[in-house]
């Protein structure tokens, strides 16, 4: 009865408070603070502001991690090298490229873990640019044996707050995949009861033509980091594929958004926020809906959705190699589950630092922030072959005015930027490679050579 009481004051308190929408910038910036409060009791459940909060990257025991993979500082120090490392690009198709790419390459820092481009070029690539927009499909390799996605890289930003991986969420064989057995032929790590990062990080080494064994260890430098990682395993599964990814995944699993300004004004700093990201952070919370999937401290419910954006398009930036079955690619979830009720839905992104990553959608079709917020605000589907019958309840007209598209579009570009990723990232790896790219034209871009 004291909970429904509770919730009955914060809607009466909201009908006091809720203004028409053009009055938000009538409001103080105490008022704009006292309005946030109460949209977030109202998403929280009452829980409140920790309900949204991100923990340290250093406090192992807040951060969400996988029973079979605890998350030591052994691992993590080893992951962030590995994650880093283009040494382990050992097992290229073509033998000249040996060495010239990571998992980081794809998931570079500078655009916030996400490839900096529609598409992510691992073997085949040439070129960085700044953020990973300057990198580009050498002319002279073979389409067939190109290393491509038919769909954006995501982020690794946030990832500790999912339990299964990639777009249509096959990785994983725990929690959200219950039922789905029938789908795992391909994914054994599945049957052993992995999260999704950790077999993520299994299967990427496969799919990206990784190459972690004793060798590798021994002549890079590593042995010593994987003995204090995995000291308690016999050392003939000790320097392996799997090793390597359960201290990739541990460290991904740190890459915390913790330090944007939405971190700092949960903790009680108001000025974090500018007045304008306050009201783009009530829009948020109400009208605009975001809340209802952008939810939790990643800004992301571990469900999917359909929304109707489009697809790669064959176009030179998003390839789509003659093997790739894009009716498949384009059905989603539904793909992996057979279920039709999934078909065309995604899983929900983390909204963080999406200001580095710099295009938006599974298929990368928006290029700006506030092209997403228009495209959301007019509910009108970018894909034509997703049936209105399949879309997301979610994905309605929203009616914002021009001003509400503004106040939100700032906050979702600046007060949910951290803008100090580069704590991520190594010095230097034990190779001495360039990274995260060690092609000739990505060395001359990245300033190694």
């Amino acid at each position: 009865m004291l909970r429904r009481s509770f919730f009955l004051g914060l809607v009466v308190l909201m009908s006091s408070c809720a203004q028409d929408a053009d009055d938000y910038e009538l409001f103080t910036s105490d008022e704009l603070d006292s309005e946030i409060a109460v949209l977030i009791d109202i998403a929280s459940s009452g829980e409140g502001n920790g309900f949204f909060i991100l923990p340290e990257s250093d406090d192992y025991a807040a951060i969400p991690q996988d029973p079979l993979n605890p998350i030591t500082p052994a691992k993590v120090a080893l992951g962030k090298l590995l994650l880093h490392e283009t040494a382990m690009g050992g097992r290229p198709k073509m033998e000249e490229r040996v060495f010239q790419y990571a998992c980081a390459t794809c998931h570079p820092v500078a655009s916030a873990f996400a490839s900096g481009r529609r598409q992510g070029i691992g073997e085949g690539g040439i070129g960085f640019g700044l953020q990973g927009e300057g990198r580009f499909v050498d002319p002279e390799m073979p389409l067939d044996s190109l290393d491509v996605q038919p769909i954006k890289t995501p982020t690794l930003l946030n990832l500790a707050y999912q339990d299964v991986a990639l777009w249509d969420g096959r990785f994983g064989g725990t929690g959200t995949n219950a039922g789905t057995e029938s789908g795992w032929d391909l994914i054994p790590e599945n049957y052993e009861g992995f999260q999704g990062i950790e077999v993520q990080a299994m299967q990427g080494q496969d799919e990206h033509r990784l190459l972690v064994d004793e060798a590798f260890v021994d002549a890079y430098g590593y042995r010593a980091m994987f003995d204090a990682a995995f000291g308690e395993l016999p050392q003939d599964q000790r320097y392996t594929r799997k090793t390597a990814a359960l201290a990739i995944a541990a460290f991904n699993r740190t890459l915390l958004s913790n330090q944007a300004p939405w971190q700092s004004y949960l903790k009680n700093d108001l000025q974090a926020l500018t007045p304008q990201e306050k009201r783009g952070a009530i829009v948020f919370l109400n009208e605009g809906k975001c809340v209802q999937c952008h939810t939790g401290p990643a800004l992301k419910d571990k469900a999917f959705h359909a929304f109707g954006f489009g697809e790669f398009d064959n176009s030179p930036d998003a390839i789509v190699k003659p093997d790739v079955n894009m009716e498949l690619v384009q059905r989603g979830r539904g793909s992996f589950t057979g279920n039709p009720d999934d078909n065309y839905r995604f899983k929900t992104p983390t909204l963080y630092n999406l200001l580095d990553i710099g295009v938006y959608g599974h298929g990368a079709t928006f290029s700006s922030i506030e092209d997403v917020v228009l495209y959301k605000n007019e509910g009108n589907p970018q894909n034509i072959n997703v049936p209105r019958s399949a879309l997301s309840d979610a994905f309605t007209t929203l009616n914002l005015s021009q001003d509400q598209i503004k106040d939100l579009t700032a906050f979702l570009t600046n007060a949910l930027r951290d803008p100090n990723l580069e704590r991520y990232v190594p010095d230097a790896v034990n190779s001495g490679f360039c990274f995260p790219a060690n092609d000739p034209t990505a060395r001359e871009d990245l300033g190694c050579d």
